[in-house]
């Protein structure tokens, strides 16, 4: 059996996240709950939570661009991605870890410099070359053996948002970021 790397100290985990330029998300089971849900004409809908876009909007306003990695593909996820303003949203990327390159180069962010959130085992390559590595509490038993931070919210109920809160708080961006969402014309163009 492989040894896992301990869980990095609290001053550590500060420290990962205060260098973080970008967070990138999978979609099921971080973003939303997980669950698929079919109609009768095949139709897939998803639940997002209200809670992790708004995440996503204060990163966005406090200069932390975030983006999307998926293996899926779903027309869901690019409007709720042009919603948030996300900086980047690649869906149908069933290899992750090339996924994950091809995010890097795209927005010119080297892989310490980028937090990713995943549940699965197919999140493993990703996580395993992210600076901050994260996923919500309800993730695999081997994404939460791995990972440099497991949320106490689960998937698709607010683990994204932690996540953001915790690079806000340790760059010293998260008081100005709620005094600019204390403003009401602020909010007026930000759709969360």
């Amino acid at each position: 059996m492989t040894e896992l790397p301990p869980k990095p100290s609290r001053d550590e985990l500060t420290e990962r996240a205060a260098r973080v330029r970008l967070l990138a998300f999978d979609v099921d089971g971080v973003l939303t709950d997980g669950g698929l849900y079919y109609g009768d004409g095949g139709e897939v809908m998803k639940r997002f939570d209200v809670k992790d876009g708004h995440g996503l909007v204060m990163a966005r306003l406090a200069g932390l661009r975030t983006a999307i990695l998926t293996a899926r593909s779903s027309s869901i996820v690019e409007v709720r991605g042009r919603e948030l303003g996300l900086a980047a949203v690649l869906q149908g990327r069933k290899n992750k870890a090339a996924g994950f390159r091809e995010l890097l180069s795209q927005l010119e962010v080297s892989p310490e410099e980028c937090a990713y959130m995943g549940d699965d085992v197919n999140d493993l390559g990703p996580l395993g070359m992210a600076g901050l590595s994260a996923c919500p509490a309800d993730a695999a038993a081997e994404v939460r053996q791995s990972v440099h931070y497991v949320a106490r919210c689960r998937g698709g109920h607010g683990a994204a948002r932690e996540l953001v809160e915790l690079c806000l708080r340790a760059s010293g961006r998260w008081e100005a970021t709620v005094q600019h969402m204390r403003d009401p014309d602020a909010l007026q163009a930000v759709k969360l």
